[in-house]
């Protein structure tokens, strides 16, 4: 039988040769992975604003279109009062109160808990039927988080923004 000081110094020989890693090299690695993580997840989140401030614009321009179909059809009502009915849950039927010219995602994306790519858009500033004014507003759901700008548009429809989410006017500057 061998003596047990002796299986120890077989068993750590052993380890060696099994090109196994030590603990200053596992720790080495996980340091660059965090130091790389570091760097892109800011990146990464930039990017995703980024593109939820697009999807808001390009929501926009859908609405101020999606309105005009709407006054076209309904030249009586004018411009619709709420985003609801610019939309319609599918199998949509055309109606004032469901016109199915806007999609349902973004009709029904008037408040932050049905928010689309993080922003919601309200309605504002209509007169009496037949309506000839709106204005419409996106904000972020979470200002830093989801989207910094805000973006308001009217029946002009140009579009406008302010750089640190608060709600745009008519006064703010167009996008370009």
């Amino acid at each position: 039988m061998k003596n047990p000081l002796g299986m120890r110094k077989e068993l750590n020989a052993h380890h060696a040769k099994s090109g196994g890693f030590s603990l200053i090299e596992l720790l080495i690695v996980v340091a660059i992975i965090l130091i790389i993580a570091a760097i892109a997840i800011p990146n990464l989140l930039r990017s995703k604003m980024a593109a939820n401030e697009s999807s808001a614009v390009a929501s926009l321009r859908t609405i101020n279109t999606a309105q005009v179909t709407y006054s076209t059809l309904y030249p009586t009502l004018g411009y619709a009062d709420t985003l609801a009915k610019l939309g319609g849950a599918a199998p949509c039927t055309a109606l004032p109160a469901t016109a199915c010219v806007l999609d349902n995602v973004v009709a029904q994306a008037s408040a932050a808990p049905s928010a689309k790519s993080g922003y919601f858009y309200t309605i504002a500033g209509t007169n009496a039927a037949p309506i000839t004014l709106y204005t419409f507003t996106g904000l972020a759901v979470s200002v830093g988080n989801s989207g910094q700008r805000g973006f308001f548009t009217d029946q002009s429809g140009v579009i406008r923004y302010t750089v640190d989410g608060t709600a745009p006017t008519i006064a703010s500057s167009p996008i370009q």
